[in-house]
């Protein structure tokens, strides 16, 4: 038997999985604005802080806010949007806003603590004294892919730079 046979057979095999990414020309994920990239990144702040998302990121390129969901008791969401807006025309009054959403899933674990106590002639004694704790602990993360979530957005992200349209020409 050969060396390299022998460790082939002693090493543990990689899960493989099947590609996630399909690179395609939709339009899922980006829209142009007829507005700068400051003006879209302004209008998606807005419209995701008029959802109750906190923002952790607010720059004239880029956007993301944060908001945390509980659907049960024992589970939490917590939902990351982030908005890149990029000039898309030479004077810059178009731009093309990219938007991806990841949502992180917790679950509560609970873990259960006993407590000994050593006593020097005896040994250890086990009290029957038990706490747990809880807490949560991620247990997955995925890319939204739904193409209506996107289209809700960057429909209220619209409806935010129209707003500020009016505001631009009371002026």
């Amino acid at each position: 038997m050969s060396l390299s046979s022998l460790l082939t057979g002693c090493g543990t095999s990689l899960k493989k999985f099947p590609s996630q990414e399909k690179f395609g020309s939709t339009a899922t994920y980006s829209r142009l604005f007829d507005a700068s990239p400051a003006q879209t990144c302004e209008a998606a702040r807005r419209a995701l802080l008029s959802q109750g998302y906190i923002i952790s990121t607010a720059r004239e390129d880029l956007v993301s806010g944060q908001k945390s969901f509980q659907p049960d008791v024992e589970s939490h969401l917590q939902l990351e949007i982030r908005i890149v807006c990029v000039p898309d025309s030479k004077d810059g009054k178009v731009s093309l806003g990219f938007v991806t959403a990841l949502q992180d899933r917790y679950a509560l674990k609970k873990s259960n603590n006993s407590a000994s106590l050593g006593v020097g002639v005896i040994g250890s004694v086990s009290l029957p004294f038990t706490s747990s704790s809880d807490s949560l602990v991620k247990v997955g993360s995925e890319t939204i892919v739904s193409v209506s979530f996107y289209d809700s957005f960057f429909d209220l992200v619209k409806q935010y730079l129209v707003a500020d349209d009016g505001l631009d020409t009371a002026h």
